[in-house]
């Protein structure tokens, strides 16, 4: 069984799963999406991904990825995480969507599509303060807190004359009144594996930003909403942030389909690495079975 490990970088996390595959015996063939081209005028498997049974994504890039598992799809190659899972993790507009129509709890969000009508939900509907978070990004940024109406407006100024066309949309949210911390939870499948509690004097709580982490118990709510919300994404290899509201209980916050996670194995005692791994392997027995 050949595995395509797709990675444009090497990092920490990627060490770790490459000596996962390698432990297990896994024949390995390394892909940097740089350096890919696949052909789409035509499906064959005469491209670089030949022979390749189970593609891994470990990219880095959102938009690379999902395009190079799409093709791989389009090839029949069954692939983690899929590419529709990839595209809705990876756009918090989508995310949002799908698990609203899961009923899966989430923090009172809205989406404009012009300042105009973004400023009009904070004074009428969300109130201040609110965060205003891009729908494609990571590790927290161009996420903003809006105190009131002046820091909005210069905001979402910035936004539409310095940004991309990612921030035509405005998403909006009601700022939550953590308690210094956040919980992130590591899902396989859509089973939690491990949780970390975030902790920061800071409101944004990502590790990236320096937050500190300790053990979270994977039980009651936390593993069952965390559960929930991966399956309404379609399963896969998933961190799931979850945020303690004071009146609501846990609320999913956001969902990443690329995690890292190098620095939560020794604060859960969890082989995070190999359990994503043997998820991967899980699929090509499924693969070498004929269901393919």
């Amino acid at each position: 069984m050949n595995i395509g490990f797709l990675a444009s970088r090497i990092r920490p996390e990627e060490k770790l799963l490459l000596g996962a595959l390698e432990a297990r015996g896994a024949t390995v063939t390394r892909l940097d999406p740089r350096q890919l081209v696949v052909r789409v005028d035509s499906l064959d498997r005469e491209s670089a991904l030949a022979g390749i049974d189970v593609l891994f994504d470990r990219s880095i890039s959102f938009g690379t990825a999902a395009h190079v598992v799409e093709a791989a799809e389009a090839l029949g190659i069954p692939c983690l995480n899929r590419s529709e899972v990839i595209r809705t993790a990876g756009d918090k507009f989508r995310t949002s969507l799908a698990l609203a129509r899961a009923g899966v709890p989430q923090p009172e969000s809205r989406c404009a599509f012009s300042p105009e009508q973004a400023l009009r939900i904070l004074d009428e509907e969300i109130g201040y303060p609110a965060v205003l978070k891009p729908t494609i990004g990571s590790w927290g940024r161009l996420v903003a807190r809006l105190n009131d109406r002046h820091a909005a407006e210069a905001v979402l100024e910035d936004r539409a004359v310095l940004g991309n066309w990612t921030h035509g949309t405005a998403y909006l949210q009601r700022l939550v009144e953590k308690p210094g911390r956040d919980i992130r939870v590591f899902v396989v499948g859509t089973e939690p594996i491990a949780a970390i509690y975030r902790h920061s004097e800071h409101w944004i709580t990502n590790t990236a930003r320096g937050a500190t982490t300790s053990a979270c118990p994977v039980t009651g709510a936390v593993a069952e909403l965390s559960s929930r919300a991966a399956e309404a994404l379609g399963g896969g290899l998933l961190a799931v942030d979850l945020v303690e509201d004071p009146e609501l209980g846990p609320l999913v916050l956001e969902i990443n389909h690329g995690m890292e996670f190098r620095n939560s194995i020794d604060v859960t005692g969890v082989d995070i690495p190999g359990a994503m791994v043997d998820h991967v392997f899980s699929l090509s027995a499924t693969v070498a079975g004929g269901s393919r």
